[in-house]
């Protein structure tokens, strides 16, 4: 008996029934009065909007922004909820972590980000009020997916009550980034590739590092996937897959701008797909697929497209980048995770720097080359303002200087998720959040009741006796 127990790390008390329920009542209480102050109905989805119809000169119901976006928040919101949250679904034993706390930190996350967003973005200083519409719930829901893609770093390694505070820190971060790349910088940024995806891949990874574990190797027995599991984990890559195009064009301008983001995120990839399975294929002696790559690789060209979605990449353009992109993500789970792990202590569960870091920092820099290589030739002069918001204090700005921004602002991005990450680190290194030891990661019966699993062993306790 001692010697089984030589080998458990130090037990930590992982009981959160007084601080998650404490959590989730007292900053849901807060929601509900901070958005009693500041969050109002915007003009469009006000009771006043006939008034506003017949000031506007607006002739019919159809021409509110209601139904030009909400069917690009369906697709992003099924993307939030169902794509990430099944995508983490493929840990043998943490299916009930994966999609359930995507579920809590994504609901929570919105809430903050309408506020966060709103202050930075929507506030009507003449009144004090954020005025919210459809577009600034798709807004909500990209903030929210930096947390996420933070989560896919920590996945099974962290306790509900850290995810919330991961998801509090990573908001409040990802409104302050974005507000300086977005609109101090005057980036152009549709699908997210640096405030979205290089933010909340280093941020997570970040974190990850803070939380270093020495002997999480104790729980290497759960650290992998099952058949069936693999395919509920499939079932949330293909929805990301599908619904990505809406993702990179959702908030775009009306018109050929979000027509084009579509385009060339369907064609990326495309692309992509077929490089990853050809590097996955050609890393195995006898050539058959890794699943973890089919997962996560084939949707790598969405990230790195996010940024130079709405410029004119050209559609043989947009499959270059899907080429790549599949190529590099691939090798990075082959090669670069292992090396992270072993050489640099950093702990990545769902490979996120492969997914999410590189190629949105990729995707910023390859928006930066395509942005300095604009012309009036291939914009024409208004296709350029268009495009690139060349007005007002912008309106002599070059689109050299563009590209210069925009390749500061992916800087900044990994900038905010590296520094962020590693301040919020340190705060969840305190031992009061209810984590589990090294021995116990990885596995639902720490938070949750499976129920199914307790049957089981019970029959087969039963069984034994009985032989």
């Amino acid at each position: 008996m001692g010697n089984c127990c030589a080998y458990l790390g130090p037990q930590k008390n992982t009981n959160v029934r007084v601080s998650l329920p404490a959590v989730c009542f007292v900053w849901q209480i807060a929601m509900i009065v901070l958005f009693g102050v500041f969050i109002r109905y915007n003009p469009e989805s006000d009771a006043h909007w006939v008034e506003h119809m017949r000031t506007e000169n607006i002739s019919s119901d159809i021409e509110n922004d209601f139904y030009y976006r909400y069917p690009s928040f369906q697709d992003v919101h099924v993307m939030i909820f169902v794509g990430f949250g099944f995508l983490m679904t493929f840990l043998k034993r943490y299916s009930f972590g994966g999609v359930g706390f995507n579920f809590l930190i994504a609901s929570f996350g919105l809430q903050w980000a309408l506020l966060m967003q709103g202050w930075f973005h929507f506030l009507d200083h003449s009144t004090g009020k954020i005025y919210i519409g459809v577009e600034n719930l798709i807004n909500a829901d990209f903030c929210c997916a930096g947390s996420l893609i933070a989560y896919g770093a920590l996945l099974g390694k962290v306790s509900p009550v850290q995810l919330m505070v991961v998801t509090l820190f990573g908001v409040t971060l990802f409104a302050v980034e974005e507000y300086i790349i977005l609109h101090l910088l005057h980036c152009r940024d549709a699908g997210g590739s640096m405030v979205i995806h290089a933010f909340g891949g280093y941020y997570g990874l970040a974190i990850s590092w803070v939380l270093y574990r020495p002997n999480l190797h104790l729980s290497k027995r759960l650290n992998g996937s099952v058949y069936h599991s693999d395919v509920f984990a499939m079932i949330g890559t293909l929805f990301l897959w599908m619904f990505w195009p809406s993702f990179n064009s959702a908030i775009t301008d009306h018109g050929d701008g979000q027509h084009r983001a579509a385009i060339n995120t369907y064609l990326a990839l495309a692309s992509t797909v077929l490089t990853t399975v050809a590097i996955s294929s050609m890393s195995q002696k006898k050539g058959k697929l890794d699943m973890v790559h089919i997962q996560n690789a084939t949707l790598a060209g969405g990230v790195a497209m996010g940024t130079a979605a709405e410029f004119m990449i050209s559609p043989y353009g947009s499959l270059i980048v899907g080429f790549c992109t599949g190529i590099i993500s691939t090798f990075g789970y082959l090669f670069v995770t292992p090396f992270l792990e072993n050489k640099l202590k950093l702990q990545d569960t769902c490979g996120v720097h492969n997914l999410h870091a590189v190629p949105g920092m990729l995707g910023g820099f390859i928006g930066a080359i395509v942005a300095a290589a604009a012309s009036e030739e291939v914009y024409s002069r208004e296709g350029l303002i268009d495009v690139f918001d060349f007005e007002g204090k912008h309106a002599n700005r070059t689109v050299g200087t563009q590209g210069g921004y925009q390749a500061a602002g992916t800087c900044v991005a990994i900038a905010f998720g590296l520094v962020g990450g590693a301040i919020v680190g340190f705060i969840l290194k305190f031992p009061i959040w209810g984590d589990p030891a090294d021995d116990n990661c990885y596995d639902d019966e720490v938070y949750w009741e499976v129920r199914l699993l307790i049957e089981l062993n019970e029959s087969f306790c039963l069984n034994c006796i009985h032989f």
